[in-house]
């Protein structure tokens, strides 16, 4: 099914072209949308945990499983968001996901109950879903073709400043004035910042403004060449999808287990502060490292790339499993750092060279569901063998483990530049 912006362009003479292409605040858009969705959801997931350990004192495995269940759900409703993309504006779904996404936090303080908690993150996790991944790659795939990714880093390091910036304010707030007068005001911010921001930044696709993706000018009048790509059906038939696809299981959930137990590891080995400290040293080190990644992959093969990072990840793991001087582990932190960012905006990039921008919102949004096993199961795991050893050595250097595999799985994908049979959606 064409998306509606697609199935316009074809009909609707084209609009007198702005003074400036739109496309890089397209981008500075999305990077606000998934500041604001990082630092209040992904990572405020670990100051909301803390908050209830302390004030509710529930077991801390009912409330990971809380943790676990917004991921599972985000996942798969990642399927639900590719389906509307492809029938409504991109606006009127990030919107619709941010006023669901600060409801369900705003009465997230309020529970009561454990079965609360579960149903209020399930329905967290649909409006996280909305306003997430999939719809702002999505954005910036349509207006960028050839300087996609550096517009992909730039757009997806909101992730990681989010974090920086939203995430301690969001704990600070909490810490001073507990989880039921503080949750009602984060959710109001998530959506008070973030409609704003879509209304007046995002723009679903360049057509309506006169522009070819990248920024070439039309003539009035002119109709742009229809979107290309491989079919969604096509696509996952192929060794490339699924290599992708399993070997990010394996690689983000090391990745996101190792992250989540990372203040746990350092506290434990030095102090309080030094934890503060080294997720800030973390998450700075994955902004500088995306941006200088989204131009390395414009001159070097895009799965080279994706492989080197993954097993340089596994090498972060084990280091960080065994280190035990205050040097070694920040030596670790930002090698890890460096993959964190890169890892993760390497798979939209993947599927969009090597199927296109056709399909890519039912192609990307498949694979993320399937890789959703991993984030959701790398923090369980993690978890249960620090339990099993009382030391995090083993649970790291099984993290490690586990990401050579999903390195050596990306390694027999092939080269993203292999494109599969490309077809030309018509009206």
């Amino acid at each position: 099914m064409r998306s509606s912006t697609e199935a316009g362009s074809s009909s609707v003479p084209q609009a007198k072209p702005e003074k400036s292409f739109a496309g890089w605040r397209v981008v500075a858009g999305c990077f606000c949308v998934l500041l604001i969705n990082s630092g209040l959801a992904f990572y405020g997931l670990s100051v909301y945990l803390n908050a209830f350990s302390k004030e509710y004192d529930w077991p801390l495995s009912s409330i990971s499983f809380a943790v676990t269940i917004f991921f599972v759900i985000g996942g798969l409703f990642g399927l639900v968001a590719a389906r509307l993309i492809d029938r409504f504006d991109v606006r009127a779904v990030i919107i619709a996901g941010a006023i669901i996404a600060g409801g369900s936090l705003a009465v997230v303080g309020q529970v009561t109950a454990q079965w609360q908690l579960y149903v209020a993150y399930a329905v967290f996790a649909v409006g996280y879903a909305l306003c997430g991944l999939v719809p702002t790659t999505t954005v910036v795939t349509r207006w960028f073709h050839q300087k996609r990714s550096v517009a992909l880093s730039v757009a997806s390091t909101g992730l990681s400043v989010g974090g920086i910036v939203l995430t301690p304010v969001a704990k600070r707030l909490i810490d001073d004035n507990g989880l039921a007068a503080s949750t009602p005001w984060l959710g109001l911010f998530f959506v008070a910042a973030t409609v704003p921001v879509t209304l007046l930044l995002v723009r679903p696709d360049p057509v309506a403004d006169g522009f070819a993706p990248d920024g070439e000018r039309l003539a009035i009048g002119t109709k742009p060449p229809p979107p290309t790509g491989t079919l969604y059906t096509v696509a996952l038939h192929t060794r490339f999808y699924r290599a992708v696809t399993y070997g990010y299981v394996l690689a983000l959930g090391s990745q996101v287990g190792g992250i989540q137990q990372l203040v746990k590891l350092v506290e434990d080995r030095t102090n309080e502060g030094t934890a503060e400290f080294a997720i800030t040293v973390l998450a700075a080190t994955s902004v500088v490292a995306r941006l200088i990644g989204g131009r390395l992959v414009s001159t070097i093969p895009m799965m080279r790339f994706t492989v080197m990072v993954a097993g340089l990840q596994a090498v972060a793991l084990v280091v960080l499993g065994m280190a035990q001087s205050t040097a070694l582990i920040f030596v670790a932190i930002i090698l890890f750092g460096m993959t964190i960012g890169n890892l993760l905006m390497m798979q939209p990039l993947l599927i969009a060279e090597r199927f296109g921008v056709l399909d890519y919102p039912r192609i990307f949004g498949r694979s993320q569901a399937i890789t959703i096993i991993g984030v959701a199961g790398g923090p369980l795991l993690i978890g249960w063998l620090y339990d099993v050893f009382g030391s995090y050595q083993v649970p790291y250097v099984v993290a490690a483990l586990l990401c050579l595999v999903g390195t050596s799985v990306l390694y027999v994908a092939g080269p993203a530049s292999d494109r599969n049979p490309i077809v030309v959606r018509t009206a």
